[in-house]
């Protein structure tokens, strides 16, 4: 079953005004574990979609209405990660098989997307992200050991972490989605810590591996006028252009991030030094 929701974009002075409940209402994206489900969030910030699939069953990747399209890749370019047991995507007849936290990119024009899960008993958990796109990249699956890695922060200052980078350039050519996966070490909380701001391109964090008991506290908002969501495992997050987006969990945890916009340049960003934050 496919189900989809859309999500307006909003204004950082309409923001600072939401209570708990608006903001989590516009902002997180949440129940995206729900097994036999095509789950998508279309967001106009950008045109940018999240979504998730949990096949106990086979599960085709449906188009939705607002894509006024004859299938969901006819204009667009998307990225997968598997954060649950192993599965296999097929594409147009060919299929790439994804261990845990393998990661797979496909291009605009695939017609025929079906994700599966090679035991139901433990099914695959696919998240994905998806961007407009206008020329056709190949196919391409990059695991952990594939990814260009960034090590970055200190244990000192509880932000000690490794960026993955994946689906981006240099790895993948795309159009201009681009995503990777940040983990924690044992001992630090604070990700994407000094924060910062890319006027340029939107993004998207799902937060996972945290343990059972414990949870993030996720910071969006101008840097001046903060806001936070409580965030549960699996659970996922719009960022707009003009908020910062960083987080402290009650214990170490992985997140997926995923960006577009009109920049494919990493480095692109606003850094907003710690000491100014409100």
């Amino acid at each position: 079953m496919t189900t989809y929701e859309s999500r307006y974009a909003s204004s950082p002075e309409a923001v600072k005004n939401y209570d708990t409940e608006q903001l989590r209402k516009e902002f997180l994206i949440s129940d995206l574990v729900e097994k036999n489900s095509l789950k998508i969030t279309y967001s106009h910030y950008d045109r940018y979609i999240a979504g998730s699939a949990v096949p106990v069953e086979p599960i085709l990747l449906e188009t939705i209405d607002p894509l006024k399209a004859m299938y969901f890749l006819e204009r667009r370019e998307i990225g997968i990660f598997n954060i649950g047991g192993s599965g296999t995507i097929e594409i147009d007849g060919t299929t790439y098989d994804l261990g845990h936290k393998d990661a797979l990119y496909i291009g605009m024009g695939a017609k025929e997307v079906v994700f599966s899960s090679v035991d139901a008993n433990k099914p695959a958990l696919f998240y994905f992200n998806s961007a407009p796109a206008h020329k056709t990249f190949p196919t391409k699956k990059v695991s952990l050991s594939d990814a260009n890695k960034l090590e970055l922060g200190a244990l000192e200052t509880a932000n000690a972490r490794t960026v993955n980078q994946m689906l981006i350039g240099g790895v993948v050519e795309t159009c201009q989605l681009q995503m990777g996966m940040t983990e924690l070490q044992t001992g630090s909380v604070w990700n994407t810590m000094p924060a910062h701001v890319h006027d340029r391109r939107m993004e998207v964090y799902l937060y996972l591996d945290i343990p059972e008991g414990q949870a993030v506290c996720h910071f969006m908002g101008q840097p001046q006028e903060t806001r936070h969501i409580w965030m549960q495992n699996h659970e996922a997050v719009i960022s707009p252009p003009w908020s910062i987006h960083c987080g402290s969990g009650t214990s170490n945890y992985s997140f997926i991030w995923g960006m577009a916009g009109e920049n494919l340049d990493y480095t692109d960003m606003d850094i907003a030094p710690i000491s100014e934050l409100r």
